[in-house]
This record gives structure tokens, C-alpha cells and sequence, in this order.
């Protein structure tokens, strides 16, 4: 049995999908974000691995990038840079989630200077 990535990548969970927002496009447009940033952050660790290589071996191979197991250090700065991705990504529904608290509206010229000062 052969492994068919286009398959896989059209496969879903049995029974009906969850909506977890009011509005359907928005959701579907935040996954297909979500997803491409989850595709970004593993080529910014590949990255990482051939410029840690390149610094200790001069030479990188494939293999080399497969086989390479990050230090603890390594590992909790790439966990860091993932988290502020992240959080650089969501940051409007974060602002959005904070307004609801306080009952109250970011202005967009609050949410620009939120933005700068970030």
C-alpha cells in the first residue's frame, strides 16, 4: 500500500465539522492561515537546522537535516520563536478578545499603536 498525500490531505474527521465562529468564510479563511503558518514555522526550523549545520560543519547534506536532534537551548529558542509567531499572527483576535472584557471597542488608532510599540 503506497502512501497518496493528495489523499491524506483531503481526508477529515467522521461526522459533521464544528464551527467555532459566527461567520463560516472567516473561519475557513483563519484554518487556510493557520495552516500556512504552520508551514512556515517548520521551513524556519529546517532553515534553523542548515544555518546550525553550515556554522559546525561547513557542509550539509540531506541526511544531515533529517537526522539533526536540536539541543534542549536549541529546542526552547525555536518553541520561543514559535510562540511569538504565533501570537504576531493572532494578535487581532487576541485585541478583539480583550475589548470583549473590558466591554469596550479597540479603535483602529489604539490597535496602530498597540501594533508599533509590539
Amino acid at each position: 500500500m503506497s502512501f497518496d498525500p493528495l489523499a491524506q490531505a483531503g481526508e477529515k474527521a467522521r461526522g459533521k465539522r464544528p464551527w467555532f465562529m459566527d461567520d463560516q468564510d472567516a473561519e475557513r479563511v483563519l484554518n487556510i492561515v493557520m495552516t500556512l503558518a504552520q508551514e512556515v514555522s517548520v521551513v524556519r526550523q529546517r532553515l534553523d537546522t542548515v544555518e546550525r549545520l553550515l556554522e559546525t560543519q561547513g557542509v550539509v547534506t540531506k541526511a544531515d537535516i533529517e537526522g539533526f536532534t536540536p539541543s534542549k537551548e536549541e529546542a526552547e529558542e525555536r518553541g520561543a520563536w514559535n510562540q511569538e509567531f504565533i501570537a504576531r499572527i493572532l494578535r487581532i483576535v487576541q485585541q478583539e478578545n480583550e475589548a470583549i472584557e473590558r466591554d469596550g471597542e479597540v479603535s483602529s488608532e489604539q490597535a496602530a499603536r498597540d501594533f508599533q510599540e509590539a
